[in-house]
């Protein structure tokens, strides 16, 4: 019996080996073609680096972007700048067969004009996280851990959602990304982690996934919690009283407003392998104590 399971698990991965060279379509809607196995890869997004070290090709990395910092083992890969600041001559210099890009900014044109393998990934809906997961599985000729991974996400986050669904609560929620203010829309990847963390997004649909707002439109909206992605960089509960109409806010009037941590930020902004960690942060922001310790 046992030979017979590793024989069907060895049909299953040889079913699902990448062939090269292998054609592709990028986030950018642009065909990219990978010669061989990529060896070298360079990854300009924290997502990315943690999907492809999730999906067993960590030690393929040769550098990331400034702000890739997990797993551990990246901590200490070169970094090559970000977003809106990336390193060209850097990367080239890492001789990388794959640069993985953001499909925001410029440096995927930039290393493109210098003969390089670029694919450019843009994940921002839910379902993106498990599209992404897959297709940078093939890339890296690791689909099986891809779909293992996928398969474990969803595991992680229906336990989690589970849980949720016992609070006796729904509360109305404004999630801050900056203080532009920069908010989350119901169809982003934040925005249906709120929806599983049982927590009622003020921001209408038709704003967008990721819409600049006007301030006056929480105030309008008067949500019942405030979650603070931008407490990292200087954004409090009392900074937020300051702005006009805010301290009559229910969220701030009744002490909750949620100071994520930088490490907490990590695992909700980031659409990649750990969004079970972001969904439990929401849940512990939206109904403290639920979850246990």
């Amino acid at each position: 019996m046992k030979k017979f399971v590793f024989l069907l698990a060895l049909l299953f991965s040889l079913a699902l080996a990448t062939s090269y060279p292998l054609v592709v379509t990028d986030d950018l809607g642009r065909t990219v073609t990978i010669p061989a196995e990529p060896q070298r890869i360079v990854v300009m997004l924290p997502s990315a680096t943690e999907t492809l070290c999730a999906v067993g090709a960590c030690d393929r990395i040769v550098a990331t972007d400034d702000y890739s910092n997990w797993p551990a083992e990246v901590a200490d890969k070169p970094k090559a700048g970000g977003l809106y600041n990336p390193n060209v001559e850097l990367i080239a210099s890492f001789e990388p067969d794959l640069v993985i890009t953001s499909k925001y900014g410029k440096l995927t044109e930039a290393l493109d004009k210098l003969g390089l393998t670029t694919y450019a990934v843009n994940t921002q809906t839910f379902e993106d996280i498990f599209r992404t997961a897959r297709n940078l599985g093939e890339l890296v000729n690791r689909e099986a851990e891809a779909e293992a991974l996928v398969a474990r996400i969803n595991r992680e986050v229906y336990a989690l959602e589970s849980q949720a669904a016992k609070a006796g609560d729904r509360p109305t929620v404004y999630y801050e990304i900056d203080a532009t203010p920069y908010t989350v829309g119901p169809g982003s990847f934040i925005g249906t982690l709120i929806k599983k963390a049982r927590g009622v997004n003020v921001i209408p649909a038709e704003l967008g996934l990721f819409p600049k707002i006007s301030p006056e439109l929480v105030v309008e909206k008067d949500p019942a919690v405030i979650v603070l992605g931008d407490a990292p960089y200087g954004v409090t509960a009392a900074k937020i009283a300051e702005r006009p109409g805010w301290a009559a806010l229910q969220a701030v009037r009744n002490g909750r407003v949620c100071e994520l941590t930088k490490e907490q930020t990590d695992v909700v902004h980031r659409p990649g392998p750990r969004v079970a960690e972001g969904l439990r942060v929401l849940i512990d922001c939206f109904h403290p104590g639920l979850l246990g310790e």
